[in-house]
């Protein structure tokens, strides 16, 4: 399994690249019928919306790790 910070930037890199391509993706489907520019705008909504609740969710699981990491140990 990857480390948390390298699931962190990767979605924080495909939030990214897909809120920069909203613009473009709307020329790409301007050429479909009204239903498949719908499907394909609801398909990639869901996915930013699914990043950011991935994102999110990888950023409390970083803080409750490190959360975990600050407590005192016992010593041996």
């Amino acid at each position: 399994m990857l480390p948390i910070q390298i699931r962190i930037n990767r979605a924080q890199r495909l939030l990214q690249m897909l809120e920069q391509d909203a613009p473009l993706m709307a020329v790409r489907v301007a050429q479909l019928t009204p239903e498949h520019q719908l499907s394909a705008k609801t398909y990639a909504a869901e996915l930013i919306a699914q990043t950011r609740a991935e994102l999110e969710r990888l950023s409390r699981e970083k803080s409750v790790w490190m959360a975990g990491d600050s407590l005192p140990q016992p010593a041996d």
